[in-house]
């Protein structure tokens, strides 16, 4: 291990700037969550399973807006692609807290699909500031920020929503959310290599392509048309057009890609049900104004597991990282109590930011620049589908059998799933191997 790299990263001011605008502007919607879920329990008066299915709504349409607004960063460029989330994160989350529970679900699911993309923003600019060396310490000092974000948010919202300002909380959260939009705009973190001599080229060169072949005589295309083999179907050249468009736009889509995918909708699915099931445990015992503690023991944990994994010299793999996080959040299922619920966090908490942090390298070292905002677009839509998934199924389990059976049910869930994609890994190398 080697903790210099650290040192050696945070000395270059645009990493550093980018670090911690990134780490305040993630503050608001880590408060929201918790926020959400007692307005709903507390204010509303509904149960845990609607409010999990309210936070499913809201990452729903998160995870549908993402790719779109990572491939806007990726075509207009940041300024103008953050335009529609600095204008509807005051809209939306002024009007959330005066509507009913059905009013609600539409409204947050608009908010998620407008959200400000600062997760992806910050990954994707990591990946053109930290060179391949690099990349493992700052995609870990990443994580290690959002660690120290979910610190302060959740319990900052516990503490507004117990002490009864869930309205007024939850207006604060989109106000705080424009106002960083504004100043990630003004800050503007490059999200593209500077290769401007080498852009010109290729666009040159494609403009003379499509000039050529606009120019190409019809008898040519005729010919072209006869060379098909006969009883061959005949497919339109819009067909081909559309199919081509298609499959080009998602060539960076790998089967290891889609691997990494279906990896951090685990993890989203894990988290999002410990975050329930916390909340739960402790609101029904009548410890809310205790939530900060346990978040403070969980996430502590997760930035000392960053702050190793980061100064290591090689990777290792995501999914066993997030198979020994879901085991060991099945435990958290037992605490009696404040203090111990904190300290069984501890041992999940190790490898969260590890986990978010190698599953995030692995996107940035296997797909292009050109295609990367994308691509994190994506990678966040699977962390926040498991969110989803996470959120309404853990607390399906607390309504049904109480705290416990929140971090049980999204524990095993994630060993299940870790444990099927072992297998596949294994029959892949066997079948290369023959």
């Amino acid at each position: 291990m080697n903790f210099a790299l650290y040192r050696e990263l945070l000395a270059v001011p645009p990493i550093r700037r980018l670090l911690l605008v990134g780490m305040v502007a993630r503050i608001p919607h880590a408060a929201a969550g918790v926020l959400l879920t007692l307005h709903i329990v507390l204010t509303l008066d509904q149960g845990y399973a609607a409010a999990g299915a309210a936070a499913a709504v809201m990452t729903i349409g998160i995870a549908v807006g993402a790719p779109w607004r990572g491939r806007r960063v990726d075509t207009v460029g940041l300024r103008r692609a953050l335009i529609p989330s600095v204008v509807s994160e005051t809209l939306i989350w002024s009007v959330v807290p005066h509507v009913s529970y059905q009013w609600l679900l539409p409204l947050v699911f608009v908010g998620g699909l407008l959200t400000l993309p600062i997760f992806s923003v910050v990954r994707q600019s990591l990946g053109v500031l930290a060179d391949g060396n690099q990349r493992r310490t700052a995609f870990a000092l990443d994580a290690i920020t959002t660690e120290v974000v979910f610190m302060i948010g959740p319990a900052a919202g516990a503490i507004v929503a117990t002490s009864g300002f869930t309205v007024l909380g939850l207006t604060v959260v989109g106000v705080s959310t424009s106002l960083a939009g504004l100043y990630l705009m003004w800050f503007n973190p490059p999200t593209r290599s500077a290769v401007p001599s080498m852009e010109g080229e290729l666009d040159e060169r494609h403009a003379a392509e499509v000039a050529v072949i606009s120019a190409a005589p019809a008898h040519l295309q005729e010919a072209a048309a006869d060379l098909v083999p006969a009883g061959s179907p005949r497919i339109s050249a819009g067909r081909v057009g559309l199919r081509a468009k298609v499959a080009g736009n998602f060539t960076w889509l790998t089967a290891t890609v889609a691997a990494i995918f279906a990896m951090a909708a685990g993890a989203g699915m894990v988290l999002s049900g410990s975050d329930v099931g916390i909340v739960a445990a402790l609101e029904t015992g009548g410890h809310q104004n205790e939530i900060g503690i346990v978040f403070l023991f969980w996430c502590g944990a997760s930035v000392v597991g960053g702050l190793i994994y980061g100064a290591m010299h090689s990777p290792v793999s995501p999914l066993v990282l997030l198979l020994g996080m879901a085991a060991l959040t099945i435990p958290m299922g037992f605490a009696q109590d404040t203090w111990t619920l904190a300290v069984l966090s501890l041992l999940p908490g190790l490898l969260c930011a590890p986990v978010l942090s190698a599953a995030a390298e692995k996107v940035a070292e296997l797909v292009a620049e050109e295609r990367r905002g994308e691509a994190m677009g994506w990678y966040g839509s699977a962390l926040t589908g498991g969110v989803a998934l996470g959120a309404p199924l853990a607390g399906i389990f607390i309504d049904g059998v109480g705290p416990a059976g929140g971090f049980v049910s999204v524990g095993v869930s994630g060993v299940a799933l870790c444990l099927v994609g072992l297998l596949l890994q294994a029959l892949r190398r066997r079948r290369a191997a023959i």
